[in-house]
């Protein structure tokens, strides 16, 4: 696939500088950065202004277009350093974050318990209703919207999508097995309509997307699942929220007590998963679908501190402070093991530390 690059460079003086800024240019000490909302306006910093090897940005670029990949992009502090499209897409279109998109539900999941109409704690069938599940009503009654978000509910996950009740079986009690489970996440959508009094879409759209400027819209990929479509750019202003502890240019969308817990070994079953949300750096992982325990890094190759949204056909969305960086791509999958797959992500962060050390 043929690829086609924009590295943007601009000098943009801010208000109150001097007229000439070129001893000043966009560097990386400079504060974090946000893109004004309801604007295509951007800044962008250049990749000698950021001490990258100029020389190595075409190899990784040639990795990402024949990976299948539509969109990628690298912010740092906030200000694009590199953005890519195919050419049978653009900036412009939107794509689905398949299960990346997991981590805007636990946004939200937190934004409703600082709003008071949720404790993460809470039984799930405070806001599901009893009989929510197929399992007795003791059973149940031990599932809480903490389990759901953390994929230990205990119910059976080879029925896997289906939020019927007659899917939903006990299997063995809550937080004694990590199971990737998309019926009890999807349903994470109906605690937080049903606690808030109005449709997730709503909630979502109020207190999330439009107070950090994404486009998009959650739409049905089955009888059960709602994923999320929105340009990359879109994606990387909620990496960019990530990067900030939930704080949007001074105001606070996720409270930051939370978004630490959201961003932490939540079990330690799992020890690289927090609440929807992967975990890099832990010395054990589990995959979606098996029981196996790898006693190694998530991406060994990434850094220790990245946080992740991962998505099926390798959808990413990685968050890393250290390097205030954030990193996302969009496309087809890349590889065959389409669900959440970690040998793409380590290949592709070797060709970003060539290009970055």
């Amino acid at each position: 696939m043929k690829n086609r690059l924009l590295i943007l460079l601009v000098s943009i003086c801010i208000l109150g500088c001097n007229s000439d800024n070129s001893e000043n240019p966009e560097i990386p000490n400079e504060s974090i950065y946000f893109p004004p909302n309801n604007s295509s306006n951007w800044e962008t910093i250049t990749p000698t202004d950021l001490n990258w090897k100029e020389g190595e940005i075409a190899p990784l670029l040639e990795f990402v277009g024949n990976s299948n990949s539509k969109a990628f992009i690298i912010l740092h502090k906030g200000r694009i350093g590199l953005e890519w499209y195919s050419d049978d897409f653009s900036g412009s279109q939107k794509w689905y974050w398949a299960s990346a998109g997991k981590t805007l539900t636990a946004a939200m999941l937190g934004i409703a318990q600082q709003e008071g109409f949720l404790e993460i704690d809470d039984q799930s069938n405070l806001y599901l209703g009893n009989g929510w599940t197929d399992a007795t009503q003791e059973q149940e009654d031990r599932i809480t919207i903490f389990n759901q978000l953390t994929m230990t509910s205990g119910l059976n996950d080879l029925i896997f999508d289906c939020t019927d009740p007659n899917c939903l079986k006990y299997k063995t009690d809550p937080m004694s097995k990590w199971a990737y489970h998309n019926g009890p996440y999807t349903l994470l959508q109906n605690v937080l309509s049903n606690a808030a009094g109005t449709t997730y879409d709503s909630y979502f759209n109020t207190k999330l997307r439009d107070k950090i400027g994404m486009n998009g819209s959650w739409l049905s990929s089955n009888s059960y699942n709602s994923i999320y479509f929105s340009t990359a750019r879109s994606m990387a202003r909620f990496g960019l929220l990530a990067l900030n502890k939930g704080t949007w240019n001074g105001e606070e969308i996720i409270n930051p007590i939370y978004f630490d817990e959201m961003t932490t070994t939540s079990q330690n079953l799992n020890k690289s998963y927090g609440y929807l949300w992967w975990l890099n750096g832990k010395d054990s992982f589990m995959l979606p679908q098996i029981q196996t325990v790898f006693n190694q890094k998530l991406i060994p190759n990434a850094p220790d501190d990245l946080i992740a949204g991962l998505g099926k056909n390798d959808q990413k969305l990685y968050v890393i402070p250290s390097l205030d960086m954030v990193v996302i791509r969009m496309g087809e999958a890349a590889t065959n093991d389409n669900l959440v797959p970690i040998s793409f992500d380590n290949e592709l962060w070797s060709y970003i530390n060539k290009m970055i050390d």
